[in-house]
């Protein structure tokens, strides 16, 4: 079995070091119980170092020109040669405990796809109840966050990958999917819970409580048209980081 590590990023440099050593050292579980892995980093028309950095820690680097995570996502995934894919923003710091989790789910025969809840770095409250609301949907609705997806490989390609058009909102689409697929398969859509995903707090940071509220509001009455709209989605693509 190989499961295939994908990370798209843009122009990552700050984080992308901490996460690709942080990932190294939790894929260091997959060899003792017969999984082979590779790690990918899908450089989306960086100006930075990031593929020089991800080369350093081992990664084999990419290219997509188009700046859009879908599409960095899909040719990330287009390399590989993995059995399963497991999906990571370059912001995330998976532990090798959530890794053992995937093995567990995989090694059951039961489980299609699945992500993670996910926790903030840093004190924030106001966005910590923000991600609690998040996982709390997540685990009901079985939504994948797309900073951690892992999915077979298999059904992934069958089902076109991440929709390009989707400049945000893509895993939650990608998430549609494979319930369909699942059902008529017998599988399962998994969320785990026991080991968190660590995520970047960065958009707390960089963007203000309006500029957040203004892409809700968007997102309350047109979600399809923002999702498609670049300039909407600008906390994915203004540059800031």
């Amino acid at each position: 079995m190989k499961i295939s590590i994908i990370i798209p990023a843009f122009n990552e440099e700050r984080l992308l070091d901490a996460t690709l050593t942080q990932v190294n050292a939790a894929r260091a579980t997959f060899a003792p119980r017969g999984f082979d892995s590779e790690l990918i980093v899908c450089d989306n028309n960086s100006t930075d170092r990031t593929a020089e950095l991800a080369r350093a820690a081992g990664a084999m680097v990419v290219f997509e020109p188009v700046n859009q995570i879908a599409r960095a996502r899909n040719t990330g995934a287009a390399a590989t040669t993995g059995d399963w894919l497991l999906f990571i923003d370059a912001d995330s710091q998976p532990s090798a405990e959530l890794f053992a989790d995937v093995m567990d789910q995989i090694q059951s025969g039961k489980c299609l796809a699945g992500g993670s809840t996910i926790r903030l770095e840093g004190n924030y409250p106001l966005a910590n109840l923000v991600t609690g609301v998040w996982n709390w949907k997540s685990r009901s609705r079985r939504w994948l966050a797309g900073s951690f997806i892992f999915c077979e490989a298999a059904a992934f390609r069958q089902l076109g990958g991440f929709n390009p058009e989707l400049f945000v909102g893509e895993e939650l689409d990608l998430t549609a999917r494979l319930q369909e697929l699942g059902q008529a398969s017998g599988r399962e859509i998994v969320i785990l819970q026991r080991h968190p995903l660590l995520t970047s707090a960065r958009k707390v940071r960089l963007y203000s409580t309006w500029e957040h509220l203004g892409f809700l509001l968007r997102v309350a009455t047109n979600r399809e048209a923002t999702f498609r709209n670049r300039a909407a989605c600008y906390a994915w693509y203004d540059g800031r980081r």
